[in-house]
């Protein structure tokens, strides 16, 4: 482990507060001591924002286990412990537009939608008003800083060392402001060092499983979840020839290239396009993948660094996990638009794709955008 040199020095963090994110998982307790070690005066906060109700798949108990355990953290690193609540705000912002997007036909990343609207900025606003020189999370991502032409200090967002773990996709929208008062303490680690640290130190979420599921809400079926406010309108599954298969309970409920929860015999089948009008599901086999595949997307809400132009290529990601490959970001009738050097499989609406440039360190974040439409493809989505 080669961490030691880099949190020893008990004099980066001497004399500033820093208000951390502690969720109740490894990653964020972590990140709270290894700012203690590096001087800093530490406060730990759990945010609230979903509690247990009908929409709460996952239970009362997701949220009160999750504060115990950050609770337990922060008494175990002596650092002063409170709640901030910003359910309502997380319910209009993230659990609304969910819901709505879905109802649409799309995909949202309600990770991405959360961090720009509810755990970044309302954290930061509080945290300031309190005192605080910065706030932390757990992310895997890193933050630089350079000197422009004109001499002002410029922030940027990198991606975590962890290949496996890197969070930058999920945090595309922040600005200049944020980046000046965020740190990242474990951007340099990888999951596994971070693990042993907490071993080491006695962290009670040492060998705590990773949170998976809908940002603060859990694990949870999306199905499942979607159900509890969008009606079910049961209809046709189709293959791209027109045979029927069987019946599915709601457009709304699919998205592109999904394999799992048909109920298809004769597989793997996955799905394909959509008829709204005739509320047709069209679903491909294996050797019918082109029907997912495109090369050109447009976006909206797009969010890009002041120092970078379009037209340009740049390194994309245009879903969480999926890898970089390069594209060509353009405007066309005042839109912005991504030509695929080589086409996509399955570039979902409502999902963001991140721009990145590539340099010595890693990648570096450039901007992104929420995907509006898809061309290109065979069936339409």
């Amino acid at each position: 482990m080669n961490y030691i040199g880099w949190v020893m020095n008990k004099k980066i963090g001497q004399g500033k507060k820093v208000f951390v994110g502690l969720s109740g998982g490894v990653d964020s307790a972590v990140s709270a001591y290894l700012l203690l070690e590096q001087g800093y005066d530490v406060h730990g906060v759990f945010m609230k924002n979903w509690t247990g109700t009908t929409e709460n798949l996952a239970g009362e108990c997701n949220w009160t286990k999750e504060r115990d355990d950050a609770k337990a953290v922060a008494k175990k690193l002596g650092i002063p412990f409170t709640i901030w609540d910003f359910e309502r705000q997380y319910r209009q912002l993230v659990v609304d537009y969910f819901f709505k997007e879905y109802q649409r036909g799309r995909t949202p990343n309600p990770d991405i939608r959360c961090n720009q609207f509810v755990k970044i900025p309302l954290f930061l606003k509080q945290a300031l008003k309190a005192g605080a020189d910065y706030i932390a999370t757990g992310h895997y991502a890193r933050v630089g800083q350079q000197l422009t032409a004109n001499g002002r200090l410029q922030y940027y967002l990198m991606n975590g060392v962890d290949k496996d773990k890197d969070q930058s996709y999920f945090l595309y929208t922040l600005n200049q402001q944020q980046l000046k008062h965020l740190l990242f303490p474990i951007g340099e680690l990888s999951k596994k060092e971070v693990r042993l640290i907490a071993k080491k130190i006695g962290l009670s979420v040492a060998s705590k499983p990773d949170s998976v599921g809908i940002c603060f809400i859990g694990q949870v079926k999306i199905d499942e979840f979607l159900k509890t406010r969008l009606k079910e309108k049961s209809g046709l599954i189709m293959d791209v020839k027109g045979k029927i298969l069987g019946q599915h309970i709601g457009l709304s409920f699919y998205t592109v290239g999904q394999r799992h929860g048909l109920g298809l015999s004769g597989g793997p089948w996955y799905v394909v396009g959509r008829r709204w009008l005739k509320n047709i599901l069209i679903v491909g086999n294996l050797k019918e993948q082109k029907y997912l595949l495109a090369d050109t997307c447009s976006l909206e809400q797009v969010k890009l660094a002041s120092q970078f132009k379009v037209p340009a290529t740049y390194w994309i990601r245009h879903r969480y996990r999926h890898p970089v490959v390069k594209a060509n970001l353009f405007k066309s009738a005042g839109k912005f638009k991504i030509k695929f050097l080589k086409k996509q499989r399955a570039i979902t609406p409502g999902q963001s794709a991140v721009f990145y440039t590539i340099n010595r360190q890693g990648l570096r974040v450039v901007g992104g955008g929420v995907i509006k439409n898809v061309e290109n493809r065979l069936l339409q989505w």
